[in-house]
């Protein structure tokens, strides 16, 4: 194999690679340390009331009551008499993708792209997501200064029952605590129980990439199980398998950049399940039994969840709660990828800009990669030499490869070249490119972050097309830099190679782009250098 089969390699390597994560991530969600689970249908126990797996959810989407509003420093969010349904979650610090002025919107009750969360009581004669609420207003602000800020629904029934739906958002953050206060007037015992869930269309969000795949879909996490990703896709197929009983864990659906979580309070008894409502709609969730237990006539009793609905940042999911962090998901290089996002992390803290952040790993990883990549390039420059003889080679022998072969594997022998010694130090490093490349494509961090001059978002591509011609004409210095290939049609490809990769870099992000652009500037460098010091040392 010679140097130019390694580039190749090297190349189609990368790219099967990042093929083959996106299409397990797509068939195949990850179980990680996961015991067979119960079946959806299990996941919910048949109590004689209607549970909110067997009633139709997809009824709640489209009905609605009067909305009240609620803004904070961080969320602009709209939540349905009608249930108490969060069914508008705007991103106050987050801004739509395509049009700049307006907030992203993470939950929304459209007809074309739903996603909501609904929560309700299972007992006889308690509200439910269809349950009209009583609001005791309908704008609310949280004022500065203010700890917290409460929004109450209120409902009762014929026998006294009465339950006040209490939501509490806190400033500068995505919680919204979400509560049952059930006071039993009526002259029997109660034993409600609850249930937080997120309906969602299986499509992906409207900004998302088609070149680059991202997962979209709904998540669990035990201490039992572990982290488990469960497709629409196996739900549709009543294939999903989901964590059994638990008292700890959380139901999540995720998305690139943005997840919504319900997290129940601690030491709490939870059911999780996942079911098609509708076409092309799912219902994923948790059933929580109530901490109080039977609530005694005259007695009272609190049944809550906390929402996350915000961006992936990881650093605040991990102090949310246990494995929420693990939604930002590197695959089977995590063990890579995380090291790496925290050196990245540490660095745009001191220079307060991710695009320099970005360089400065770049070098630093090119650096830790130093003396593999010389031995790489000293390989190439002797091949390089051998470059001339090979050709006479190929005159000599003309079509007979094998005598060809034999003549070469002589040639190597005797000038005490390894054609492979190129080959291992380039396939050590694939494995944290690709890393760095995930990195890159999960941190929300990027999205919209500027740069410099035209780059004013990291996480989209190249505007002017700027960095990607950068990049090919870089990789056309580089295989300039490496010997010529006898193989006339080799040589072609080659040459072919970085004009491709150019056009395919112009949908890739301008932060992917940049790191690519530094690393080979940074290669063509150090090739230059020991090439140089060899053809020195050679006269």
């Amino acid at each position: 194999m010679d140097t130019q089969k390694i580039i190749l390699f090297v190349v189609l390597s990368f790219s099967i690679l990042m093929l083959w994560e996106a299409w397990n991530k797509e068939q195949q969600p990850v179980s990680i340390q996961a015991k067979p689970g119960t079946a959806v249908e299990s996941a919910v126990p048949a109590p004689a009331v209607k549970t909110p797996a067997t009633q139709s959810v997809e009824s709640g989407i489209q009905q609605t009551g009067q909305r009240v509003r609620v803004k904070t420093d961080a969320l602009y969010v709209e939540i349905d008499t009608v249930g108490g349904d969060i069914r508008r979650l705007e991103l106050l610090k987050h801004k739509d993708a395509q049009d700049k002025s307006k907030n992203f919107l993470l939950l929304e009750d459209d007809a074309q792209h739903p996603y909501i969360a609904q929560s309700g009581l299972l007992g006889e004669g308690l509200p439910t997501h269809k349950t009209t609420f009583t609001a005791e207003g309908y704008d609310y602000a949280l004022a500065s200064g203010a700890k917290e800020l409460q929004v109450r629904l209120h409902w009762q029934n014929a026998e006294g029952v009465k339950v006040t739906k209490v939501f509490t958002f806190h400033p500068n953050s995505y919680v919204i605590d979400v509560s049952y206060d059930v006071v039993n007037g009526a002259g029997t015992p109660l034993a409600p129980s609850a249930y937080y869930q997120l309906v969602r269309t299986g499509q992906p969000p409207k900004e998302d990439s088609k070149l680059l795949h991202t997962y979209t879909g709904p998540a669990f996490y035990t201490e039992q199980a572990k982290f488990r990703k469960v497709s629409f896709e196996d739900i549709e197929n009543k294939k999903a398998e989901l964590p059994g009983s638990s008292h700890d864990g959380w139901v999540a659906v995720l998305q690139h950049y943005f997840l919504s979580a319900w997290l129940p309070e601690s030491s709490v008894g939870r059911e999780f399940y996942a079911k098609t409502v509708g076409k092309d709609l799912y219902s994923v969730g948790v059933l929580l039994e109530s901490p109080a237990g039977t609530i005694q006539p005259a007695g009272s009793g609190r049944i809550g969840a906390s929402l996350y609905a915000g961006p992936q940042e990881q650093t605040a999911l991990k102090k949310l709660a246990p494995g929420l962090d693990l939604t930002v998901d590197y695959g089977w290089l995590t063990v890579i990828a995380a090291p790496l996002y925290w050196v990245l992390d540490k660095i745009q803290r001191l220079v307060h800009n991710w695009g320099v952040a970005i360089i400065i790993l770049t070098v630093l990883i090119k650096l830790a990669f130093f003396p593999l990549s010389a031995k790489s390039y000293r390989s190439m420059a002797n091949m390089r030499k051998l470059t001339p003889k090979l050709q006479k080679l190929k005159e000599q022998y003309g079509d007979d490869r094998q005598r060809m072969n034999q003549a070469m594997m002589e040639l190597y022998k005797t000038e005490k070249i390894n054609p492979l010694g190129g080959c291992l130090p380039v396939v050590v490093q694939i494995p944290v490119f690709i890393a760095l490349y995930w990195v890159l494509l999960y941190s929300v961090e990027m999205r919209q972050a500027p740069f410099y001059g035209w780059i004013t978002d990291l996480s989209a591509s190249d505007p002017y097309f700027v960095l990607p011609v950068l990049m090919g004409i870089t990789m056309l210095v580089q295989t300039k830099l490496n010997p010529t290939p006898p193989d006339p049609i080799q040589a072609k490809v080659m040459l072919i190679m970085p004009f491709a990769m150019s056009i395919f870099f112009v949908f890739f992000p301008a932060g992917l782009v940049l790191y690519w652009v530094v690393n080979n500037l940074l290669s063509i460098g150090q090739q230059w250098y020991i090439t140089r010091k060899m053809e020195r040392a050679a006269h």
